[in-house]
């Protein structure tokens, strides 16, 4: 790029440094945030010529051509001594300037000139990726390109301004070539397809860009698109041009043709300084007082040690299996910080969480290893087998060493495991991985009388034990030598200064008070928490049996104020005093978790323990009505004047309180995991109900795509409850929730079979909430089915129904829904009207989440009527309202609906590039809408001449339609035959 010459710098006078101008766009100029008048088309031209020169003076005679060229007016120097005239005034005498029978601009603080600031960011973007730091220079370039505001020198006349005007735009063009190849040199492929394939329909011509589009494909996956690029390309340029494609772009297509491995890395590893997300450090804090294990110890180590040396062929792993307590945590853990030189390539931690009633996922798991990894969310697939082998394959050639922590059994460990020599697991589990392949088995044991008071010394303190030795002894043998009982004591007893060893030892041997440690199985854990548990005030003791018994990974404080039916401030007070205790831990500010044994423990005794024995069902009765109440409210800041909160359960208890939209969805989100868990766990006679209607006002999680299998499995749950109950008030609202997450997932005839069921089932409870959305829910399935009589039939009724119930949100709804089903039946006029409708009751109620339906609605029946750029503003709207409230399936979905109307509008480059978007975020309907998506975008390729990768995307729809039975399978065969290829 051929950059502006500079002049040297010039003082300046007062009051010029804020003065700012732009070209990259139209030209304009400000004095602070205030805009200054630029006059006429001409005046710009002048004005432009002269910043162009930064600071040169341009002749009389140079301005003229600059402004007309050869044919300039009669009165052309009396014209450019006018516009400089009106220009000084505007900007000041000692700004513009006249000299040598000419004119310049002069006293420019650093950065008043766009171009100047684009060109000193693309300059230190260079340096930054010459010394390796490519994320660096592609915040530098992206900042630079930020600069440009449409296209250079808009609307400014003459010569010179559209020679200059080509000029930069080709340089933003190479400025967008070096920023999108270092996205792909960082592995971010996928997110650059959507602006690549914009980019090669906007500029058919440039082969640069068709080579990443090509490298961006196949890295995605996608290597049928690739090499259609490439046949598209091919044929372009014989076409316009009558050449072949340059010898890079060869070779790029022979490459993919080979599979070349070379393809499926970047060919340049960028060092990234921020080694957080690249080199992992997720190892848990070794304890001060490790005490004792040599053995162990040196044993693992070794086993360590040998995935990282010369001889090292295979990658290493180390089972520990011991009961709980014995300490097979702080060993690993031990063992692994010792071990971190031999792995400079990070450590991977996570508790699988396997001795609870619902252990880890490995899918899970998997997501999050490979985010610390450096994998982008957009990269991640959604299948166990293809994230264990994206995982395997980040890992190899690294040094990592992976600490999986409180395993299930081996079939949870095995897709964590990595797969190449240089890296190595420590697994720890209750039982003994015998059926673990190549893993080197440690059974981990109590303590030795001698390790156990070393350690009881080391928490103690020296002096206290070194005068009661025997007394110490006897502690350590109550605890039975295991290591987490000792702890526990020891803890106690550093903390209660006017406690004697003595005293301890006293309450120890009194075996009422604890269990006998000679029993099997957990019993012997059961016996360490009992030391604890037993020392606890009644009101702690209440607290730690009550928290033990909802389901879910943590709790928050105002939840567990509800448990305890307790004020937040005392509620805190008590759960920072058991985690001083050690049986309650602090997962974060505000949120408490048991360790998954000392939760069995704390549920043994509240079964034991609480009396009367109603008070357990009590505790979980105030915790459901807490969140049943903060997720109404939730629901109701969301879609004010909605009728759905009405027909929820009573609720005694009060919920969380609001301060805005964002803070509610926030709190809906946070607590997602502990909401789905803990309806599953209340589905009994007394609180089907509410456990129910809890789903219902937590519909965003379904929605939203983030927790769809955690509530589709808790909405299948709270079905099968209901119907065993045989409660058909239940039943229905289930089936209907469960409706509306199969249709998500664009499993339609299972929706359709619970809609059915759910239609019978409301009439039977005359539930009107059941009786409106059941048929409302039925007529968006006709929709996607195309059945259009039953929708209008379906909607009809369930317009019926919200109207009689007073639910204008409902009602609302079903028009918009209504709406599509005329359209679809070309009664287009009709259509607008019911969506103009709904539009009118959302916005008299403040409906901002449930307003984006309705813009949607009304945008598809504009487009049908050919009304598309009203179809693209509705759309627009809609799209930035799903986008601020989460709703990331409903933004897909909406970009493949602004692809329909730009391809309509023979906008083929902006309808390819939503097209992309739209894959990339998903959409409602799940596979089937993904097959219409590329049937879309496939279109779009054909009409910017791309016809072998619309051929391909064409291809994998048709894969999905046929294995689903979709009638849409027949249009793609067409789509696909030699005639319509001809």
């Amino acid at each position: 790029m051929v950059g502006v010459p500079r002049v040297p710098e010039q003082r300046r006078p007062e009051g010029s440094a804020t003065l700012r101008f732009s070209v990259l766009g139209p030209v304009r100029a400000w004095r602070g945030d205030d805009a200054l008048p630029a006059g006429s088309p001409q005046q710009r031209a002048l004005l432009a010529a002269l910043l162009l020169r930064e600071g040169r003076t341009a002749t009389a005679s140079e301005l003229i051509d600059a402004l007309w060229g050869d044919e300039p007016p009669s009165q052309a120097l009396a014209a450019v001594r006018t516009y400089a005239s009106r220009l000084r005034k505007a900007l000041g005498p000692e700004v513009l300037v006249s000299e040598s029978g000419g004119y310049a601009i002069r006293s420019l603080g650093d950065g008043a000139l766009d171009l100047a600031r684009a060109q000193e960011l693309a300059a230190d973007a260079e340096k930054a990726r010459g010394g390796g730091d490519l994320s660096r220079a592609r915040g530098l370039l992206r900042d630079a390109l930020g600069h440009w505001d449409g296209e250079a020198l808009a609307s400014v006349p003459g010569p010179y301004a559209e020679t200059q005007r080509a000029r930069l735009d080709e340089w933003r063009l190479q400025l967008l070539e070096s920023c999108l190849d270092m996205d792909l040199e960082q592995g971010c492929h996928a997110e650059a397809v959507s602006e690549l394939t914009a980019l090669t329909a906007a500029h058919p011509l440039r082969e640069r860009l068709r080579e990443l589009l090509m490298l961006a494909l196949y890295r995605s996956g996608r290597q049928a698109e690739a090499l259609a690029v490439y046949a598209d390309t091919r044929r372009l340029l014989a076409d316009e041009l009558g050449v072949d494609p340059r010898a890079g772009l060869k070779e790029l297509q022979q490459r993919i043709l080979q599979a070349d491995p070379g393809l499926a890395e970047p060919s340049a590893p960028a060092a990234e300084p921020a080694a957080a997300p690249v080199r992992p450090a997720q190892l848990p804090a070794t304890v001060t007082d490790f005490t004792g294990r040599a053995s162990f110890v040196q044993e693992l180590s070794e086993v360590l040690a040998s995935a990282t040396s010369a001889e090292g062929s295979v990658m290493a792993v180390s089972a520990l299996a011991g009961i709980g307590g014995v300490g097979k945590t702080t060993l690993a853990v031990h063992v692994a910080h010792q071990s971190r030189g031999a792995f400079p390539d990070g450590q991977l931690y996570v508790d699988l969480q396997g001795a609870g009633a619902r252990s880890a996922e490995p899918e899970t798991v998997l997501g999050a290893f490979l985010r610390a990894l450096g994998t982008a969310d957009s990269a991640i697939p959604d299948s166990l087998e293809e994230r264990a082998a994206l995982y395997r394959s980040v890992l190899d050639g690294r040094r990592v060493l992976v600490l999986l922590d409180n395993a299930r059994d081996a079939a949870q460990v095995r897709p964590l495991l990595p797969g190449t020599e240089g890296c190595a697991a420590l697994v720890t589990s209750r039982v003994r991985m015998v059926d673990l392949a190549g893993a080197h088995l440690v059974d981990l044991d109590v303590m030795s009388p001698e390790e156990a008071l070393q350690l009881f010394t080391k928490i103690v303190g020296a002096e206290r034990v070194a005068s009661e030795r025997e007394a110490a002894l006897d502690v350590v043998a109550a605890c039975g030598f295991l290591p987490l009982a000792i702890r526990i004591a020891a803890s106690r007893l550093a903390a209660r200064r006017t406690w004697t060893v003595s005293v301890l030892a006293a309450k120890l041997a009194d075996e009422r008070r604890r269990l006998d440690e000679l029993q099997a199985g957990d019993l012997a854990v059961k016996a360490t928490f009992e030391l604890g548990y037993g020392q606890l005030e009644p009101a702690q003791a209440r607290a730690f049996r009550l928290l033990g018994l909802a389901d879910g990974p943590d709790i928050s404080l105002p939840a567990a104020a509800a448990v305890l039916d307790l004020g937040v401030e005392d509620t805190e007070d008590l759960l920072e005093s058991l985690v001083d205790t050690s049986l309650l831990e602090s997962a974060a500010p505000g949120r408490y978790r048991y360790h998954d044994l000392v939760r069995l423990y704390a549920r043994a005794c509240a079964e034991r323990d609480e009396q009367p024995p109603s008070e357990r069902a009590a505790a979980m009765s105030r915790l459901l009505d807490f969140y049943l109440a903060s997720a109404t409210a939730v629901y109701a800041i969301e879609r004010p004047g909605d009728r759905t909160v009405d027909h929820l359960e009573v609720t005694r208890q009060q919920g969380q309180e609001f301060a805005d939209d964002g803070k509610a969805l926030d709190w809906l989100h946070a607590e997602a995991a502990c909401i789905l868990a803990f309806v599953q766990q209340s589905l009994g006679p007394d609180t089907l109900r509410r456990g129910v209607d809890l789903l219902l006002a937590s519909k965003d999680l379904a929605e939203s795509g983030a927790s769809s299998l955690a509530y589709e499995a808790a909405t299948r749950a709270a079905r099968d409850a209901a119907e065993a109950l045989d409660d058909a008030h239940a039943a229905g609202r289930a089936r209907v929730t469960l409706t509306q997450v199969l249709s998500t997932a664009g499993r339609f005839d299972e929706a359709a079979a619970e809609a059915d069921r759910a239609v019978v089932l409301g009439e039977a409870a005359m539930d009107p909430w059941t009786s409106g959305n059941a048929p409302n829910e039925l007529g968006i399935i006709a929709i996607c089915r195309n059945e259009h009589a039953a929708g209008e039939a379906h909607l009809l009724k369930a317009i019926d129904s919200f109207r009689a119930d007073g639910n204008r949100p409902g009602e609302a709804s079903a028009l918009c829904n209504l709406s599509r089903v005329l359209v679809s039946m070309n009664r287009t006029a009709a259509g607008i009207e019911l969506a103009q409708q709904g539009i009118a009751i959302y916005d008299e109620l403040g409906l901002t989440v449930r307003l984006a339906n309705a813009r949607y609605a009304l945008g598809i029946a504009f487009s049908h009527a050919g009304r598309h750029v009203e179809a693209l503003q509705q759309l627009t709207q809609a799209l930035a309202i799903f986008v601020e409230n989460r709703q990331r399936l409903w933004e897909g979905t909406t970009h493949f609906r602004i692809a329909q109307v730009h391809l309509a509008g023979r906008g083929l480059g902006k309808a390819a590039q939503h097209a992309e978007q739209a894959l990339s975020t998903g959409c409602i309907g799940g596979d089937w809408m993904r097959a219409n998506v590329l049937t879309l975008l496939g279109r779009s390729l054909q009409g910017l001449g791309q016809v072998d990768r619309a051929r391909a995307c064409w291809n994998e729809a048709l894969t999905i339609h046929e294995e689903a039975g979709a009638p849409e399978a027949d249009e793609l065969r067409a789509l696909l035959s030699p005639v319509a290829a001809a």
